[in-house]
């Protein structure tokens, strides 16, 4: 490929020993070449969902897939560029550290669609934008961890105070006040998206404050748990089997709806420059709780569930709250 900055490059097909699998959605035969252009390693929680889930859609025959790991937001907009001259219809990333670059970018080339994870607004015909909202499973991953706590403190630790990670955030705070009022909470920042190591010190930092459960929006939380004893949730991702005594609940994010909406607008000929935040609510299968049972109150499972079906329902709406946690 053209594009060799980042530390691995792949081309993901979509045949699996000689066999190709049907896409789950409607999607005419005709196969989109689609780039994954990441500033994390791909193992980033993050960067995993778009990338399990672009992987995903390669196995089911719906695009052929190539991608990036590892960008700087200096080379961000090359990247963007090159993909998009190697004839690539779909472009999937992040623009939190390049929003008005990523902009001209897309105005540059109208024939393709990039969807990037951002804080801003769509862009004209092709610039569409998601959010990261698994913040209806962050409230029930609260409700959950209100009566664990010994102390009454419960610690987060997330990247960087931009509204996708304060909506998740104030979501699980929300959700512990559901059950617990009184609640006293404690934030750290690692200023930046992957760093598992400061995510850790940030997490045993709080603990030493009083903190006896940690929300971790970042990796490397759930360590600082496991070293000192104390419980931990999951964000993103299922990090149980990784910490099977630690984690006892993750609020999933699932990124396939998403993708599976973009394809269907390119395939239709219709304006991608949207917002697809909305296909990561529960409703439409974008993020959900999974919990373990064995660790957590038996008490506290169904108002959990209750709520979560009034979620699925309509008839409870999780509050949306972008503002920085104190």
């Amino acid at each position: 490929m053209a594009y060799e900055l980042s530390r691995r490059t792949f081309l993901m097909t979509s045949a699996v020993g000689g066999l190709t699998l049907a896409a789950p959605g409607v999607f005419a035969q005709t196969k989109l070449k689609v780039a994954g252009i990441h500033a994390s390693p791909v193992e980033n929680a993050w960067n995993s969902r778009l990338h399990e889930a672009l992987q995903a859609a390669a196995k089911d025959g719906a695009i052929d897939y190539v991608f990036s790991e590892s960008v700087s937001a200096t080379d961000y907009p090359r990247a963007m560029r090159e993909y998009a001259e190697q004839g690539c219809k779909l472009i999937v990333g992040e623009s939190y550290a390049v929003e008005t670059a990523a902009r001209q970018v897309a105005a540059d080339y109208p024939a393709t669609t990039f969807l990037m994870g951002s804080s801003g607004k769509p862009a004209g015909d092709n610039f569409g934008k998601f959010g990261t909202w698994n913040h209806e499973a962050a409230y029930l991953a609260g409700m959950l961890a209100a009566p664990l706590s010994k102390t009454g403190i419960f610690g987060t630790v997330g990247a960087i105070p931009i509204p996708e990670v304060n909506i998740l955030i104030n979501a699980f705070r929300a959700g512990v006040r559901d059950a617990r009022p009184e609640a006293k909470f404690l934030i750290g920042f690692i200023g930046t998206f992957f760093d598992p190591p400061k995510a850790r010190e940030s997490g045993l930092a709080q603990i030493d404050a009083g903190a006896d459960i940690l929300f971790g929006e970042r990796i490397g939380t759930a360590d600082a748990a496991k070293e000192k004893g104390v419980k931990s949730i999951g964000s993103l991702l299922d990090y149980t089997p990784r910490y099977p005594n630690t984690v006892f609940a993750n609020a999933m994010w699932y990124f396939r709806p998403s993708l599976d909406a973009v394809i269907a607008d390119i395939k239709a000929g219709v304006k991608t420059g949207k917002d697809y935040s909305p296909f990561s609510f529960m409703k439409q299968g974008g993020n959900d709780i999974v919990y373990a049972k064995s660790l957590v109150l038996a008490d506290s499972i169904a108002p959990m569930e209750a709520k979560r079906a009034a979620i699925r329902s309509g008839a409870f709406t999780v509050p949306v709250d972008a503002g920085e946690p104190k």
